[in-house]
């Protein structure tokens, strides 16, 4: 979602996942040519259930910033894709730009605003379903917008993983994805993942949970990228850059995505009313496929035998995927 910007500035790990949206724009995106994914499904050997990723995400745009390259990839391989919003990020900036709380900022049209725009990023990646829990967007730690009713990272945790955990029996995902509680700060993300790890461990459908690992690596190249478009952002230092490192050692699986880059980065303008604040959004093609070509994850929990590291989310699940 987006947010002021002396805020963003404080914390690498959540100014790309907080924001990324602005006003509808042609389905030539800043020369990305759009062409809807065609879907089919792969059935798993191991059960009469699709192949079905599970992606669990705070606020719109969440899903193109963050899991975008896994979820075109593993759609155009014929996996269905979930993805689950949990608010309806309505403290993202309003049009023109206007911040919570300014003059003309409009919770409600903003929500609306971004839902749109949440669905056209949806078509861009070839998500299969789209899951909206509409709980109200917390704000940023600093704002002190936690405790307004139905604000996401008030709901009692059992509440809202029992909502996912009768989406996850509805569609039984054999992989869900979300964020990694240990290094994100923004109270919706932090809360995403702890509901969405309650709801895989109170069940017995996911074979593999894993969470976004976005460390020293990622920013590093994210960082590089925008220095070659005249950008410059301080690098991390101090207990954030050992956090990022400590997170870069967890990592279990990268996935190569460059053969959908273009998919997330569509997808990422899709969300026209935030781009404005999206350090992602402001690079060129070239740079954009340098930073995100690889997505990186974290195996959380594992019913498989599957080895570490690993290249593919449903390695040890007998599926064979191949690219159509």
């Amino acid at each position: 979602m987006g947010t002021p910007d002396n805020l963003r500035a404080a914390t690498p790990a959540d100014v790309m996942s907080s924001a990324d949206t602005d006003i509808p724009h042609d389905e030539n995106v800043h020369g990305v040519e759009f062409t809807p994914v065609p879907r089919r499904s792969v059935m798993s050997s191991a059960s009469a259930s699709p192949l079905t990723l599970m992606a669990v995400h705070a606020h719109p745009d969440d899903e193109s910033t963050s899991t975008g390259g896994i979820l075109a990839h593993y759609a155009l391989r014929g996996v269905r894709t979930i993805v689950v919003t949990c608010t309806d990020g309505d403290l993202g900036d309003g049009p023109g730009g206007v911040k919570p709380g300014g003059d003309g900022h409009d919770p409600r049209e903003v929500a609306a605003i971004r839902q749109g725009e949440l669905r056209r990023a949806c078509e861009h990646l070839g998500v299969s379903d789209l899951e909206l829990l509409d709980y109200h967007d917390s704000g940023m730690a600093q704002w002190g917008l936690q405790q307004r009713e139905n604000a996401f990272c008030s709901v009692p945790v059992e509440h809202a993983a029992n909502r996912i955990a009768q989406l996850i029996e509805r569609y039984q995902p054999q992989v869900v994805v979300t964020y990694d509680p240990h290094s994100t700060r923004h109270p919706d993300h932090v809360q995403a993942a702890r509901v969405t790890t309650y709801a895989v461990d109170a069940g017995h459908v996911v074979a593999k949970l894993y969470y976004k690992a976005n460390g020293s690596v990622y920013w590093q190249r994210l960082y590089r990228a925008l220095a070659e478009v005249g950008i410059q952002w301080s690098a991390p230092s101090g207990e954030m850059l050992r956090m990022l490192e400590s997170v870069d050692q967890r990592i279990t699986t990268t996935v190569d995505v460059s053969q959908v880059v273009d998919r997330k980065r569509a997808a990422l303008h899709a969300h026209a009313s935030q781009i404005d604040s999206s350090l992602a959004g402001k690079l060129p093609a070239s740079q954009f496929a340098y930073a995100f070509s690889t997505e990186s994850y974290i195996r959380a929990r594992g019913l498989t035998a599957a080895s570490a590291p690993e290249g593919d989310l449903f390695s040890g699940l007998g599926h064979g995927l191949q690219l159509r």
